[in-house]
C-alpha cells in the first residue's frame, strides 16, 4: 500500500523559507503572490497492513519522527 504523508508548519509558527520564497517570487514580478509556508511531502510504502492498521502505523512514525509535532502538523492519505 502507498500512503502519502504531508508535513506543514503549525499556523503562527515562524517560516523563514516561505518568506524568502514569497519575497522572491515577488521581486521576479509575480505581485499576486502573498504568504508562502513551505512543508514536506513523504510517501511510504506500507507492507503487511491495510486500512485503520496502516493508519495507525503511520501515525506512530509521524508522532515519533516524520514529524516535530510541536511546530508541525501531518496529515496522511492512503
Amino acid at each position: 500500500m502507498q500512503a502519502k504523508v504531508f508535513v506543514t508548519l503549525k499556523k503562527g509558527v515562524h517560516d523563514p523559507q516561505g518568506e524568502t520564497v514569497s519575497h522572491t517570487l515577488k521581486t521576479m514580478g509575480y505581485n499576486e503572490v502573498g504568504d508562502v509556508r513551505i512543508g514536506k511531502y513523504i510517501e511510504v510504502e506500507i507492507k503487511g497492513a491495510e486500512g485503520d492498521a496502516a493508519k495507525q502505523r503511520l501515525t506512530e512514525m509521524c508522532e515519533k519522527l516524520l514529524a516535530n509535532t510541536v511546530i508541525e502538523s501531518y496529515r496522511i492519505e492512503l
